[in-house]
């Protein structure tokens, strides 16, 4: 596998009021990135914050992404929180809504939906909720991306639901033999270089080096980093860098898939 055209996506408006989470600004990173999942509320974000992100998208030519997550604000959507599959699904649709309706005010289509945290592995493993989740996306947006991981539940089921889907590798996560990544709630500092290393390695080899010291095969059609990382900033421009020394394109997902 060789990628030479790729998404770049970022999670990005994770801030609260006055808060703001990570050590770089968005206004910095929309830079570097062609698609953005904007925080819905529940596990960061708020009305003014959302709209505020969106426009900056829009401005760039940047992809909108709803990033619904768990109703967690205190442990930022990192904690799975038990409910039955309906109450789950009801809180994904009102925050997809909500990011919908301020990209329809500043002229932009919702291009994806990508869960956040520990909502996107739930999804990824219960069969049950990707299954309502997918019937959520058939019945009001059929033609919106889906971000997940290749080796997920999400990604089979998408395909039987014929709902655009896209794989997602992720540049500042360790992964595991099984093909996920390696879930953590705190990320040290990484070198950039390093980082960008791995995600030229993988595009280019179709390959990562796991925890347990393994390469085992990897495909995507888009690249992640969070913002809230350490030195997020770095590793955008370093990535950048390493993608445009191999002749890799960037482009929103709606122009891949």
């Amino acid at each position: 596998m060789i990628n030479k055209v790729i998404d770049i996506n970022c999670d990005l408006g994770e801030g609260f009021g006055c808060w703001r989470l990570g050590d770089s600004s968005d206004v910095d990173l929309m830079d570097y990135i062609s698609s953005a999942n904007i925080a819905a509320g529940f596990h960061a974000g708020d009305p003014n914050l959302i709209d505020y992100t969106i426009k900056l998208a829009a401005e760039r030519g940047v992809g909108i992404g709803a990033h619904p997550g768990y109703r967690d604000l205190l442990g930022f959507g990192r904690r799975k929180i038990d409910g039955n599959n309906k109450e789950m699904i009801n809180d994904l649709i009102y925050q997809v809504g909500a990011v919908k309706e301020f990209a329809r005010r500043h002229g932009v289509r919702l291009q994806h939906v990508k869960p956040h945290g520990a909502l996107y592995m739930e999804i990824a493993e219960n069969e049950a909720m990707a299954r309502n989740f997918m019937e959520y996306m058939q019945s009001v947006s059929p033609n919106a991306l889906v971000y997940c991981m290749g080796v997920s539940r999400i990604y089979n089921i998408a395909k039987e639901y014929s709902q655009p889907v896209i794989r997602e590798f992720y540049a500042d996560r360790d992964y595991g033999n099984s093909g996920s990544i390696v879930f953590t709630r705190n990320v040290a500092k990484l070198d950039p270089v390093e980082v960008a290393d791995k995600v030229v390695r993988a595009c280019v080899e179709g390959k990562v080096r796991t925890v347990e010291g393994d390469d085992i095969n990897i495909e995507f059609e888009s690249v992640c980093f969070h913002s809230d990382t350490p030195g997020s900033f770095e590793i955008a421009k370093e990535l950048r860098k390493g993608l445009q020394e191999s002749n890799i394109q960037v482009k929103p997902a709606s122009e891949i898939i």
